[in-house]
């Protein structure tokens, strides 16, 4: 009886990363008691802390971390910002179309962070996000990483359009973005010849 017991509290751990959905729901919870943001071009943060689970033999932040930290710190922002729920309610789904990270210096174990993360601008596809590992020892910037959220099934344009009640403009696209945008559009051109 104990063997099964002790099996069926295993299985969920061993069959897919558990703690993935349980801090995912935890995010979720948490961000909903928040209070709303209504400019959804507002820096937004969420604080962190580098753990046994996230460090790797060298004894810093493994790679991957700094990206499951920020699809966390994107759960927080959308939902602040209302844009989760909009998605929601008209039936859209988001998922990452591109994702480039820059590594500064380490995050050592035990340090706190700081994630800000905010949306520079869209196009007719996708919000583009960047987010910045701060460490709260002496406010250097560790990481920074930008991203484009694809709007599956909708347009960012009718999400916020939804969510405001009126048209909003988008923000000017910043060089280094555009440069970034242009790279990922030769990438995309190379892999289809």
């Amino acid at each position: 009886m104990w063997l099964v017991v002790a099996l069926l509290l295993v299985l969920p751990f061993t069959l897919f990363d558990f703690w993935y959905f349980l801090r995912g729901a935890l995010v979720l919870l948490l961000a909903s008691f928040e209070t709303p943001v209504k400019d959804i071009l507002k820096e937004q943060t969420v604080r962190g802390v580098v753990l046994f689970q996230d460090i790797d033999f060298l004894g810093h932040m493994n790679n991957s971390r700094y990206l499951r930290e920020c699809d966390f710190a994107r759960f927080s922002l959308y939902i602040r910002n209302g844009i989760f729920q909009v998605t929601r309610k008209l039936k859209a789904n988001m998922v990452l179309g591109a994702v480039t990270i820059r590594y500064r210096r380490s995050l050592n174990l035990f340090e706190q962070f700081k994630i800000r993360s905010r949306i520079l601008c869209w196009d007719e596809k996708a919000f583009y996000v960047e987010q910045e590992f701060i460490s709260c020892k002496d406010s250097f910037v560790c990481a920074t990483m930008l991203c484009r959220q694809h709007v599956l099934y909708s347009t960012p344009e009718k999400l916020l359009q939804t969510l405001c009640k009126r048209k909003v403009e988008c923000p000017d696209f910043p060089e280094e973005l555009q440069l970034w945008i242009k790279y990922n559009l030769a990438s995309s051109a190379k892999l289809k010849a």
